[in-house]
């Protein structure tokens, strides 16, 4: 578990939105991107992330797509 405190200012790498908690796990609130919590420690390394159920590449999320277009 996750501290309340840290939680609160813990940001996306991708798409620097919120994280909420789930298990075992810190997901993204904008793209779904999931970060592994081991021994309570927030993993938060892109390529230690699980991306979405159909996305197959970093590139193919919402948030990504938006920076390509700014």
């Amino acid at each position: 578990m996750v501290e309340e405190r840290l939680l609160k200012i813990l940001r996306c790498p991708l798409g620097k939105a919120k994280l909420r908690e789930e298990g075992d796990w810190l997901v993204c609130e904008k793209c779904g991107v999931r970060y592994p919590i081991r021994d309570g420690i927030p993993v938060m390394l892109i390529h230690e992330a699980t991306l979405p159920a159909g996305v197959k590449d970093v590139k193919e999320l919402p948030c990504q797509k938006e920076e390509e277009k700014a």
